[in-house]
């Protein structure tokens, strides 16, 4: 594991015309990040650095798990992830986004790769993320299941259907 710092790429420093990274990040990185929603997991990532006339162009690779809650029983759950991730860079006078593109400050000349691969992986975690079948806390699940709405009760069924609704139903083409 390395700190943050480690993830601060010199731009100006790079000596060859390809450089590669690799880092192994663990919870520690999660937590240093503020308002993250992932704050647990582990990563490996490798970035590639392609130096060009006027530009830095970055592979981002990162695989591991993360966790997070799941949607249905509110556990810590484990979510594979593997992405990959393209990012252009190049020095001009002020830290900002030109489109696809990074521009950071050349009498800085560092770019911080911390919240680019935070958020290729944020972006590579399903919207739905539940518990393999069984896995779920059987307790929570329970309690879901009573208070479904569409679980039929037998007070339910013994009630007579509002004949509107009855017509309404004679509608459907």
């Amino acid at each position: 594991m390395c700190s943050l710092e480690c993830l601060k790429v010199d731009l100006k420093g790079l000596k060859d015309d390809e450089t590669s990274l690799v880092f192994d990040l663990d919870d520690t990185f999660f937590g240093a990040l503020d308002d993250a929603e992932v704050k647990k997991g582990s990563l490996h990532v490798s970035v590639s650095i392609r130096k060009a006339s006027g530009f830095f162009e970055f592979l981002i690779h990162a695989a591991g798990t993360v966790i997070i809650p799941c949607d249905r029983c509110l556990d810590d759950m484990e979510q594979p992830v593997d992405t990959d991730v393209r990012q252009v860079a190049r020095l001009g006078s002020e830290n900002s986004e030109d489109g696809d593109t990074l521009v950071v400050a050349e009498d800085e000349g560092i770019l911080d790769l911390t919240w680019i691969i935070y958020e290729s992986v944020a972006l590579a975690i399903p919207i739905r993320h539940v518990h393999a079948p069984g896995k779920c806390n059987t307790a929570m699940t329970n309690v879901l299941e009573e208070l479904s709405a569409d679980r039929s009760s037998d007070e339910e069924s013994d009630q007579a259907v509002d004949p509107r609704w009855e017509k309404l139903k004679n509608l459907k083409i």
